[in-house]
């Protein structure tokens, strides 16, 4: 238990770290990498680069020092994250490299604003808010490994088949190597994928959602192939599996992982909405829903910017067919001469709330909403202007947690 003299004083620093939290949790990650080289072994370079990475992990210890005489009530977020630390193979030993290079960071960045004092309370917080972390993980790990079909750390998956969905979007196909069973998991987790690049020193780890219904003797993953963007690099992972690898390679995956899931207890209509390639996700609660909860109304809606990069639609397509309780909605920034021709899709623009008030039937929904940062920002608006409550409305982001509610232009998905 913290006191509460130490408690006063980390609420006190909760202005600072609103102001300078990015620029701490930069030097942060500058001093955890010069002394730790090993760690970018697990981290994501490109969140790095992008800044992805210093934004949440700042936002996370602000929301702690904000709430640190309350924690409970930011186990939400404390899950969450532990998910991906899960994934990821973060262990308890490397709480206290992280301890010591945030409290250096503080130092670095605050200067003699940073008290012994101060530092001292940071230090006893950090060590209470770790324990809780390191809790919660290795429940996870226990029950990733113990679970009928499960496994500690990386597992060798052979891409059985290999499948263009559009002109961006590839599937793979995963079984284990050991011919073994492979553990279940809920609609809407993902799996941590370990690669190797040549002439790259580094091991890289990407999450990528599952993309079918549990229950197969598979695992499926549908990987946007990440281009060149103006300064923005091709994404070295996402290209590589889709340019390099073949049926018959080895993948290395981590047991499923993710607190964004379907709901199977509730009976009500699901509204599934999703922007690119946030429709994996998506396409594996469709799938179970439509096996599991055939008399569940259920509203898919998919954002894109044409019919080429358009993945996955005749399977959806098909179920709508078969299932008079789905309905399906699609929506196109820019359709080209073929969606024109045929008539592929139902609007064209972007998603708003007028819009999606003439195709949801009951805002009485559960609604889950999966893509880009931009798309679901204005998502999560036109959803509470319908009326949605906030309840009721479930979203995943793709890489590091940010924020819906900060006013964003809608891009292209």
């Amino acid at each position: 238990m913290l006191s509460t003299n130490t408690i006063d004083i980390i609420k006190s620093t909760v202005p600072i770290l609103k102001e300078r939290g990015t620029e701490i949790t930069k030097r942060f990650y500058e001093l955890l990498f010069s002394s730790h080289p090993e760690l970018l072994h697990i981290f994501n370079h490109a969140n790095q680069k992008q800044g992805k990475q210093q934004a949440a992990l700042a936002n996370a210890v602000y929301a702690a020092a904000a709430h640190i005489d309350q924690l409970p009530a930011i186990l939400p977020v404390v899950k969450q994250i532990a998910h991906k630390h899960r994934s990821l193979g973060v262990k308890a030993e490397h709480y206290p490299i992280v301890g010591q290079n945030l409290l250096a960071a503080i130092k670095d960045v605050l200067g003699d604003a940073a008290t012994d004092e101060i530092l001292q309370a940071w230090a006893d917080a950090y060590g209470v808010i770790a324990s809780v972390f390191i809790e919660v993980e290795q429940s996870m790990y226990d029950q990733a490994e113990g679970q009928d079909g499960g496994w500690e750390g990386f597992r060798a998956f052979v891409i059985q088949k290999k499948v263009k969905e559009s002109d961006v979007i590839t599937s793979f196909y995963l079984v284990p190597q050991d011919g073994k069973p492979i553990a279940g998991f809920e609609p809407g987790q993902y799996v941590s994928v370990q690669t190797k690049l040549p002439d790259d020193g580094y091991t890289h780890i990407r999450q990528y959602s599952l993309s079918d219904a549990p229950g197969k003797p598979y695992y499926r993953i549908s990987v946007k192939r990440e281009d060149a963007i103006g300064s923005r690099p091709a994404g070295k992972v996402s290209t590589a599996l889709h340019e390099k690898t073949k049926e018959g390679d080895v993948l290395l995956l981590s047991a499923p992982a993710g607190d964004f899931t379907l709901n199977r207890d509730d009976k009500r209509p699901v509204v599934l909405i999703s922007g690119g390639v946030g429709l994996t996700p998506m396409v594996s609660m469709l799938n179970t829903l439509v096996e599991t909860q055939p008399q569940r109304p259920v509203t898919f809606i998919h954002s894109a910017q044409n019919g080429s990069v358009h993945a996955m639609k005749d399977h959806v397509n098909r179920l709508a067919q078969a299932h008079p309780q789905l309905s399906v909605r699609y929506c196109y920034a820019e359709p080209n001469e073929a969606d024109q021709a045929a008539g592929s899709y139902h609007r064209e623009g972007y998603v708003d709330a007028d819009w999606l008030k003439s195709v949801i039937p009951s805002m009485n929904s559960s609604v889950y909403f999966c893509g880009p940062q931009p798309f679901m920002a204005v998502v999560n608006s036109a959803l509470k202007a319908c009326g949605v409550a906030d309840s009721d409305l479930h979203y995943e982001f793709f890489g590091p947690a940010a924020s819906l509610e900060q006013p964003a232009l809608q891009t292209q998905p």
